[in-house]
């Protein structure tokens, strides 16, 4: 309990206290050389962005500076400050509304959002830049560390200032490679990833001696794929087109095929069978896995052109799923009862894998493939590239 002697003490404390605070106050006003110091600093609360407000063309695009500043919202996740960021041909696909049904279900699973409510949509799924805050459960990052990442397509993208990532989505970024370098290997060379050691299992350690065939290997996931398996041993063999050659050779491609020549079935047949098939284009190239793999000897077909999200868009979850998975089921025995694996592949964001595609890159034996690098007000143009296709890597956005 407190005596009034107590009090007393407490009262001329506090007027003193009082006193001397008016006096620093007072001292403020006539000596313009003495600064205010504030205990609370001041944080964004919008930042420039390009967004979309609805689905569509190129004309959808809209520059926005005052979209919201993105914040922590779970322990594990960090707000990265965006120097560089690139594009993939699902940035594309997104604008247009593909995946829209299932990546809105992502986003509100129990669907309590009204229709629509993912607008104003960011896109851009890599990013190269500095980490600004740390959620209380991130453990191996912290402000200031240059981290490069890809993003999931269910979240908020990296054509903006900032942005949020999970700590399990990023990686310390190669010193040796500049943002712009470095912002275009994420999501290419972690779907190749995927394809390859989550679904077919290659491993490091299993590929010495196995023979890969790459469709479509110009490409960002192509020349990618390309590097990563002539790191660890492969013997690959890329389609492309004549003009992608020196390309080819510059990656290390073992055999080079120009499916523009003659049919591309027809030219295989003078090679000796492959362990693997990596499809980046879809369509009838399939049927090669039943001519080119080696039968009965683990022989993986994998392609990166699904239905999946299209089945969802046009028949709704439940029956896209039904129907996707009698697609997937009857096509994984046609090719089973030859003797051959059927695979699909999907891009798995993944920052241990970074870390160990970031060794190869300090190492030397994966660089990245830029095609174009575009300012940030050129966004739009990138996106027009983008769709004319024929791409040789990767296009470039610099933010910062």
């Amino acid at each position: 309990m407190l005596t009034a002697a107590g009090r007393k003490l407490c009262s001329v404390s506090f007027g003193k206290s009082l006193l001397k605070t008016l006096q620093n106050s007072q001292a403020l006003k006539t000596c313009p050389h003495l600064r205010k110091i504030s205990t609370s600093s001041k944080r964004n609360t919008v930042m420039p962005a390009w967004v979309i407000d609805k689905y569509g063309g190129n004309d959808v695009l809209r520059f926005n500076e005052n979209m919201l500043f993105p914040t922590i919202n779970y322990p594990n996740e960090v707000i990265i400050k965006v120097h560089a960021a690139s594009l993939n041909p699902i940035d594309v696909n997104m604008r247009s509304g593909y995946g829209s049904a299932s990546l809105n279900m992502t986003r509100d699973p129990l669907s309590i959002k009204t229709s629509g409510s993912e607008f104003p949509l960011i896109l851009g799924r890599d990013v190269s830049g500095v980490v600004m805050e740390c959620g209380v459960n991130v453990q191996y990052f912290k402000p200031g560390d240059h981290v490069y990442a890809a993003l999931p397509p269910w979240k908020q993208g990296t054509l903006a200032e900032f942005v949020v990532a999970s700590g399990n989505e990023i990686s310390l970024k190669p010193k040796s490679l500049s943002d712009t370098e470095a912002a275009s290997l994420p999501y290419a060379i972690l779907t190749a990833w995927a394809a390859l050691v989550n679904s077919c299992g290659l491993k490091k350690e299993k590929c010495p001696g196995k023979r890969v065939l790459i469709i479509g290997a110009s490409g960002g996931v192509g020349t990618a794929a390309v590097q990563l398996l002539k790191a660890w041993g492969a013997h690959v063999t890329a389609v492309c087109s004549e003009d992608a050659t020196p390309l080819m050779k510059d990656l290390g491609a073992d055999d080079i095929i120009d499916y523009k020549a003659e049919k591309l079935d027809e030219q295989l047949k003078s090679r000796e069978m492959f362990d693997v098939i990596l499809d980046n284009v879809g369509g009838s190239t399939e049927e090669l896995a039943l001519q080119c793999l080696k039968p009965w000897s683990g022989a993986s077909f994998v392609t990166l052109v699904t239905p999946f999200l299209y089945n969802n868009d046009r028949l709704g979850i439940a029956d896209g799923m039904m129907r996707t998975g009698i697609t997937f089921g009857s096509k994984v025995v046609k090719h089973l009862c030859k003797g051959i694996n059927y695979r699909w592949g999907f891009f798995t964001p993944s920052g241990p894998s970074l870390d160990e595609i970031t060794e190869l890159v300090e190492a030397g034996k994966i660089r990245p493939v830029v095609d174009d690098v575009f300012s940030f007000t050129e966004v739009p143009k990138a996106f027009s590239k983008m769709e004319e296709g024929h791409a040789r890597g990767k296009r470039v956005i610099k933010v910062v």
